[in-house]
């Protein structure tokens, strides 16, 4: 019984981070997608995003392999480092958005910006370079991304097959979302979404980083969810405190 409820925590708590990240990246590269399409045809917005598929499918074809052969030890501390950097960062963007001391992340501006740069370098016959490149960068950054979660998650939990699956998944429901609604996703709550992400990312970093230190969790795989709830805890605690911080020096300021 234990067994198989240390394997369902570490499961539903990989399933969670690659699902949550994979949505919030592939919203970013639609946004980019949907702009040049409307804006400058869809024939280059889909050869770029084809090309970047293809270029990321050749990436992980030629590197995901090598990690096989790196000893789990140091796959997982180095893993767990990186998971740490990477939740850190989207910790400390999303609170303080989420306390207003940082701009949202807004999927509309970033459409109009996008439709407003394309505007302004003219139309051009035939195939868009301009079209192909924007287009591309945006699938292939975001896309390489969820490829760097996929392989370092999936890879040191031994899921590789399950962390792949559940990003496919989540890729095709967002396109599914992007083709119903024929524009970007900005109702979607970015920064909820990245802040979860962000306490999942830290809570799987903090695990590995322990266990290619040879550290013995108590109850195995079923830490993750204990150290999923501290770091929850610890950021509404944060988020409390800066919003109290911020009405503080508006009181003083309009006193």
């Amino acid at each position: 019984m234990l067994i198989a409820t240390s394997v369902s925590s570490g499961t539903v708590v990989l399933v969670g981070a690659v699902f949550l990240a994979s949505c919030v990246e592939m919203v970013e590269a639609l946004t980019i997608v949907l702009a040049v399409g409307h804006t400058r045809g869809w024939r280059s917005a889909f050869e770029g995003t084809g090309v970047a598929l293809l270029v990321l499918s050749a990436l992980v074809a030629a590197f995901g392999p090598a990690l096989v052969h790196v000893p789990l030890s140091s796959l997982r501390l180095v893993v767990g480092g990186v998971l740490l950097i990477f939740g850190m960062q989207w910790l400390r963007k999303s609170i303080l958005r989420a306390t207003g001391l940082k701009a949202k992340h807004d999927e509309d501006a970033i459409y109009e910006e996008t439709v407003a740069t394309l505007r302004a370098t003219g139309t051009t016959p035939g195939r868009d370079r301009i079209a192909f490149v924007m287009a591309f960068k945006g699938v292939f950054l975001e896309g390489l991304e969820v490829i760097i979660l996929v392989i370092t998650l999936g890879t040191s939990a031994h899921r590789l097959g399950l962390a792949a699956a559940v990003a496919a998944v989540a890729v095709v429901l967002v396109a599914l979302c992007g083709v119903i609604v024929a524009k970007q996703l900005s109702s979607v709550p970015e920064n909820a979404l990245k802040m979860s992400v962000g306490i999942l990312l830290v809570t799987y970093g903090t695990f590995w980083s322990g266990e290619g230190l040879h550290v013995r969790w108590p109850g195995g795989d079923t830490m993750l969810l204990g150290l999923a709830a501290i770091y929850a805890i610890v950021t509404w605690l944060f988020v409390l405190a800066l919003r109290r911080e911020v009405g503080t020096r508006s009181v003083g300021a309009n006193a």
